[in-house]
C-alpha cells in the first residue's frame, strides 16, 4: 500500500523546469512549512522544514507556468528517495515528496484556473497515454470530448 502526504507552505524558490532526454517535462522546487509554537503566552514562529517537490508531464508544465516564489500551496504527493551518483562517484540519497496534485493555497488569496486546451485523439502529437485519459465533462454534463486508444 502507498501512502500519500499533504503539504501546506510557501513556495521557496523559482520553479525549475527541464525535459528529461525522451522529452518529458519535469519541474521542482521547495515548499517551506513553517509551524506556529506557543512560547509562555504568546504565539511564534518555530522552525522552517523544507521539502522538495518533483513533478511531471503536464503537471510539470502547468506549475512551471502557475507558481512563483512566495506563492501559497497545497501539495499532495508520495513520499520518495532519489538516489544518484556524482561526477566523483560519490553516492547520494535525498527524500522527495513526488507531486500527485499541486495548487494554492486559497486561505492565503484569490487564484483564476485557465483550462489546458484539449487534443483531439488522432492527434499525432499526443502519446497513447494522453490518448486514454478520460476528458472532463462539459457544463451540461455530458462527455466533453470521447478519446480513443
Amino acid at each position: 500500500m502507498e501512502s500519500t502526504v499533504t503539504l501546506t507552505g510557501y513556495v521557496g524558490n523559482d520553479i525549475e523546469v527541464r525535459r528529461t532526454k525522451t522529452g518529458v517535462s519535469t519541474a521542482s522546487f521547495r515548499v517551506g512549512t513553517t509551524p506556529r509554537v506557543k512560547r509562555g503566552d504568546e504565539w511564534a514562529n518555530g522552525t522552517t522544514t523544507w521539502t522538495t517537490v518533483v513533478c511531471y508531464r503536464g503537471l510539470a508544465d502547468n506549475v512551471g507556468a502557475s507558481l512563483v516564489k512566495g506563492d501559497a500551496v497545497i501539495v499532495e504527493g508520495r513520499v520518495r528517495t532519489q538516489v544518484w551518483t556524482d561526477d566523483q562517484r560519490d553516492l547520494h540519497e535525498r527524500v522527495v515528496v513526488e507531486a500527485i496534485s499541486i495548487g494554492h493555497d486559497l486561505n492565503r488569496g484569490t487564484t483564476a484556473l485557465q483550462r489546458n486546451q484539449r487534443r483531439l485523439a488522432d492527434d499525432p502529437a499526443m502519446s497513447q497515454a494522453e490518448a486514454t485519459v478520460p476528458a472532463d465533462d462539459d457544463e451540461d454534463g455530458a462527455p466533453a470530448l470521447a478519446l480513443v486508444a
